[in-house]
């Protein structure tokens, strides 16, 4: 099916207002509506804005009045913060989607409909497999924040599917969102001057560098591709070695203290970091994104190290450390106590 008239929710983010202004530049695409509770800052080209709440039952009415056959849905939340607590992320995650999707379902005229969802549905834990595949359940459910809200949204979604099979659903599993532009909670800890890890731990990171997160979607918009596809870069970084590359500086803390520390950082504003996500500081996370590259027929440009040094470089991050002088210094260390050990044997 070739979309002609799109809707976009979640438009006045990112994510929402690159997609909306790539499918307005896209003479083959009638019409864009983009919805959000807030005006969009930049020019999405002819996108119509409509202020709307997908919470609301109305956002059937603006399905129904545009005649929208393609409906991407991003206004999944991450950040409690943004929108005034973890209870309204809640309903704008899972009430919003219920209300969107009893909306498309009612409609005559939706014909496919994309998620944007997240490998945080496949949770983190240390009896993790080496590569999540889209196959697999997590090893222990999300049971809090942005992860379980979207269990339930793609829950919802398959249900949607299986009312209506005719209409086309597909699901993108986006991993660590980094870039020049794009904010996050993760590139905001990366942005920290001294960032806390959990003693004892180095999870691997897997990243998806903005550029190719919205070409992802808008492919998915416009072309035939059905199913489930974890979305990411090639590679992955450590935490540790994510932290000297942006010159930062890490501060271990205690496995009980976790919680603690990353409610002090919430309460100053500096990091809308969750209790799920700092466990992801534990153990992390790192997904197979063969499927993307095979049957999607999507190769990501930017893989996960080259993301991050983007994101490094164009946020001039002061370098507190020089990186290469970090590394050599362990090396140093480690070839030191390599030698002690050699002496006392």
């Amino acid at each position: 099916m070739q979309p002609r008239r799109v809707l976009v929710t979640g438009v006045s983010r990112f994510l929402g207002g690159h997609l909306a202004t790539a499918l307005a530049a896209d003479p083959s695409v009638e019409a864009v509506v983009g919805v959000d509770t807030v005006e969009p800052r930049g020019d999405l080209g002819r996108t119509e804005f409509v202020r709307a709440d997908v919470r609301s039952p109305k956002i059937a009415g603006v399905i129904a009045d545009a005649g929208v056959d393609t409906v991407v849905h991003l206004s999944v939340v991450a950040t409690p913060l943004t929108v005034g607590g973890r209870t309204a992320m809640k309903e704008i995650n899972v009430i919003g989607t219920m209300q969107l999707l009893a909306a498309c379902q009612k409609s005559p005229t939706v014909r496919k409909l994309v998620l944007k969802s997240t490998t945080a549905v496949y949770g983190s834990s240390p009896k993790d497999p080496a590569l999540f595949t889209e196959d697999m359940e997590p090893r222990r459910l999300p049971r809090s924040g942005y992860a379980k809200d979207s269990v339930e949204v793609e829950g919802y979604v398959r249900g949607f599917g299986r009312r209506r099979p005719d209409v086309s659903l597909t699901l993108l599993r986006f991993t660590n969102f980094v870039g020049p532009r794009i904010d996050t909670p993760l590139t905001r800890y990366f942005s920290l001057p001294v960032v806390p890890t959990v003693l004892g731990f180095d999870p691997r990171i897997q990243f998806c560098h903005e550029d190719d997160a919205v070409e992802v979607l808008r492919r998915a918009t416009l072309e035939d591709r059905p199913g489930i596809f974890n979305v990411g870069g090639s590679g992955v970084l450590l935490l540790s070695q994510a932290i000297r590359r942006a010159g930062r500086v890490s501060f271990p803390v205690l496995e009980p203290l976790v919680n603690i520390v990353g409610q002090g950082f919430r309460r100053a504003g500096l990091v809308d970091y969750s209790p799920e996500q700092m466990r992801f500081l534990e153990h992390g996370r790192v997904a197979d994104t063969t499927r993307l590259r095979n049957e999607f027929g999507y190769t990501p440009k930017w893989s996960s190290l080259d993301a991050f040094d983007d994101f490094v470089r164009a946020r001039g991050l002061n370098r507190l450390l020089n990186p290469d002088t970090v590394a050599d210094v362990e090396s140093a260390v480690l070839s030191r106590l390599s030698s002690r050990r050699s002496v006392d044997a």
